[in-house]
C-alpha cells in the first residue's frame, strides 16, 4: 500500500496536462518503468474507463492500484493521484475572496480567457478523436443544437441516449460472427453495482444542504462520459445556478493549472456551495463525483472482456462519444464564450490564446500565469 500512495502522489504531484497525457504518465510508470501491468491488460483498462461513465484518467489509476492491491490498492491508488489537486482547489476557494479587489478581478477575467481557449482545444482535440465519419459529426453537431435550445439535464441525457441507439444500429464495428462464441461467461462483482444505486437513492431520503451537495455532484459523476472537459456542461446545469459564472468559470480555469485529475474542480465547488464548512463541502463533492465511477470500475471490471467483445456495444460506444463532443462544442458558447468575450478585444486574446496552446512552445501551466497575468494588466489599464 506505501508503495503504491508514493506512486500514485508522485504522479499526482506532476502529472500536468489532462487526462490525455494521465494516459502517458500511467503507462511510462506503470508499463514499461514498473512492469506492473503488460500492454494488453493496460489497453483493456483504458478501454473500459472509456465505456464508463466517470473521470476517465482516475479511474484508469484506480483499475491499476485494483490490479496492483486488490480493492484497497484502488483506493489507495485515488487518494495518492487526487490529494495534490484537492488541497489546491479547496485552499484556491476557502482564501480566493481574500485577495485584493483588483487582483482578483483580473485574474478571474484572464482564467475566465483561459477556459475558453482550453475548451476550445479539447473540442478540437475531441472531434478529431471521436467525429471521423459523416454520422460522427452529423451526431455532434445536432447534439450541440439541440442544447443550445435545451440544455437542462433531461435534454443532455436524451441526447446521449438517441446517439447511443443511432450508433447501437449504425455504427457497429465489422467482426466475425464467430467471435463471440470463443469468449468465457462473464464475471460480474454485483456488490459494487447495488451500492452505487443505493447511494443514489440515500439523498431521497434525507433534507439538507450536504444532503443536496451530495446528489449534484454524485449525479455529475454517474451521468458524465468522457471525463475532464466534459463535466464543465453537466456541472452547469447542476450546480451553476447556485453560484455566480465568474466563481464557476474561475474553479474550471483553475483546475487547467493543477497537475491531476480535472475532477478536482469539485473540491473548489464544494467549498464554494457550503461557505460554512468548506473542508467538509469540498470532501463531500469529492468523494461524491468520484465515487459512482470507481463503484462501475469494481463491478464491471473482470467482465469487461466478455462485455467489449459485443460489436453492438461498440457502436453504442462510438455514438456516445460523438454525443460528448456536441455537449462540449454548445457548452464552449453557453457558459463558457458568453460569459468571457465581450468585446472584439477579448476576442483577440481568446485566439491568439488557443493559436499559442496549439503550437505546442507554451505548457498549460504557462497558459495559466500568463492569462491570469494579462487580465490583471488588462483590469489595471
Amino acid at each position: 500500500m506505501k508503495d503504491i500512495f508514493r506512486q500514485f502522489l508522485v504522479l499526482g504531484l506532476v502529472s500536468f496536462g489532462g487526462p490525455a497525457a494521465h494516459v502517458g504518465y500511467f503507462h511510462r510508470r506503470f508499463v514499461e518503468e514498473l512492469q506492473w501491468l503488460d500492454e494488453a491488460e493496460f489497453a483493456r483498462l483504458m478501454a473500459l474507463t472509456q465505456f464508463l461513465p466517470g473521470p476517465a484518467s482516475s479511474q484508469l489509476g484506480f483499475a491499476i492500484g485494483r490490479v496492483r492491491g486488490g480493492v484497497a490498492g484502488a483506493f489507495t491508488a485515488f487518494v495518492g493521484f487526487t490529494l495534490p489537486s484537492f488541497l489546491v482547489m479547496a485552499l484556491l476557494a476557502i482564501y480566493a475572496s481574500s485577495l485584493p479587489e483588483w487582483l482578483q478581478g483580473g485574474a478571474i477575467t484572464g482564467l475566465k480567457w483561459l477556459a475558453v481557449i482550453v475548451v476550445a482545444d479539447a473540442v478540437w482535440n475531441m472531434g478529431k478523436r471521436f467525429c471521423t465519419s459523416p454520422l460522427t459529426r452529423g451526431l455532434a453537431v445536432a447534439v450541440a443544437l439541440l442544447l443550445l435550445v435545451w440544455s437542462s439535464l433531461p435534454g443532455q441525457i436524451l441526447a446521449l441516449l438517441v446517439a447511443a441507439a443511432v450508433g447501437w444500429q449504425a455504427l457497429r464495428p465489422a467482426q466475425p460472427e464467430a467471435a463471440d462464441s470463443d469468449q468465457s461467461a462473464p464475471v460480474w462483482r454485483p456488490k459494487p453495482l447495488l451500492l452505487f444505486a443505493l447511494l443514489a437513492l440515500v439523498p431521497l431520503l434525507f433534507g439538507g444542504g450536504l444532503w443536496v451537495l451530495w446528489k449534484d455532484f454524485y449525479a455529475a459523476g454517474s451521468l458524465v462520459f468522457g471525463g475532464g472537459h466534459v463535466v464543465l456542461p453537466l456541472l452547469q446545469e447542476l450546480v451553476g445556478g447556485k453560484l455566480s459564472p465568474d466563481q464557476f468559470l474561475t474553479g474550471y480555469a483553475a483546475a487547467q493549472a493543477v497537475p491531476g485529475p480535472m475532477f478536482s474542480l469539485a473540491a473548489y465547488l464544494g467549498a464554494v456551495l457550503l461557505p460554512s464548512s468548506p473542508w467538509l463541502g469540498a470532501l463531500t463533492a469529492t468523494l461524491a463525483i468520484f465515487l459512482p465511477g470507481f463503484l462501475l470500475v469494481l463491478g464491471v471490471m473482470e467482465g469487461w472482456q466478455w462485455l467489449s467483445s459485443r460489436p453492438a456495444l461498440a457502436g453504442a460506444v462510438a455514438g456516445i462519444n460523438a454525443a460528448v463532443v456536441g455537449l462540449l462544442l454548445a457548452a464552449l458558447y453557453q457558459p463558457v464564450f458568453v460569459s468571457a468575450v465581450h468585446g472584439f478585444g477579448d476576442l483577440l486574446v481568446v485566439v491568439a490564446g488557443f493559436a499559442l496552446l496549439r503550437s505546442g512552445k507554451v505548457p498549460l501551466w504557462g497558459m495559466v500565469l500568463g492569462m491570469a497575468g494579462l487580465g490583471v494588466v488588462a483590469g489595471a489599464l
